[in-house]
């Protein structure tokens, strides 16, 4: 049952509002989080990114941990909140859906499989935490919130490149092509260009302010459409 929460989950699932009121306390959230993944890890004998519960669970923390590095080099808090909201937002995405219990099925189990999955969603979080800096300029124009948009999504888009990369080497393995034409990968390939022009906008075209930030956060709205959006609406092989 999705709402059966054990007491860590409880515990959980009080510290991040709690962090609302006082952001330091994401960071005792995360240590929970961090340790919830890894004893499902262990529990399952399998790195638990299977299914949406799982994948939306490791979203959260990743965007946790990356605002937290991004943290450090803030003279101001404000983003805190907006981030904490979207993190619980995505844990109430993954506390309402079906655990997925057991090893992994034969074709995931590969180290490619893995890298591919984790880079996936630690790029989706930093084209997330990309958003909220955005959504943070286009409110107060600080350039801090620009340049670090631009930091987080840089980043992102080269992870996301490299996952890709390791998807191509699983999906070959697994199926013997690199490319399956499947609506998920199309749309992970508009993912892919969307911050390839964002990039080239910013740095070839010498784009800044208010039209760059709105790209930033178009894009997340098209990952999180990627991720949620074509699993449920279009069929494919990926369930993520």
């Amino acid at each position: 049952m999705p709402f059966s929460f054990t007491l860590m989950e409880t515990l959980l699932f009080i510290l991040y509002p709690a962090a609302l009121l006082r952001v330091r306390l994401i960071i005792p959230a995360l240590l929970l989080h961090g340790w919830l993944v890894l004893d499902s890890a262990f529990r399952y004998g399998r790195v638990p990114l299977i299914g949406t519960r799982d994948t939306l669970g490791f979203l959260a923390l990743a965007l946790g941990a990356a605002f937290l590095a991004f943290r450090w080099n803030r003279k101001r808090d404000v983003a805190g909140p907006l981030v904490i909201a979207l993190i619980l937002a995505i844990l109430a995405g993954s506390w309402v859906s079906p655990v997925m219990r057991g090893p992994l099925p034969p074709v995931l189990r590969t180290i490619w499989f893995e890298l591919h999955v984790i880079l996936s969603f630690v790029s989706y979080a930093l084209f997330g935490l990309a958003a909220v800096f955005g959504i943070l300029f286009l409110r107060g124009n600080a350039v801090q919130d620009e340049q670090d948009q631009y930091r987080c999504a840089l980043l992102g888009y080269a992870l996301f490149s490299l996952a890709m990369i390791f998807g191509g080497i699983w999906a070959h393995l697994a199926w013997g092509t690199y490319w399956l034409w499947t609506p998920k990968e199309l749309w992970t390939t508009i993912v892919w260009f969307f911050y390839s022009l964002y990039l080239h906008a910013r740095l070839v075209r010498g784009w800044t302010g208010r039209p760059v930030a709105a790209m930033g956060i178009v894009g997340f709205l098209i990952v999180m459409f990627t991720y949620v959006g074509v699993g449920l609406l279009m069929k494919s092989s990926h369930e993520f």
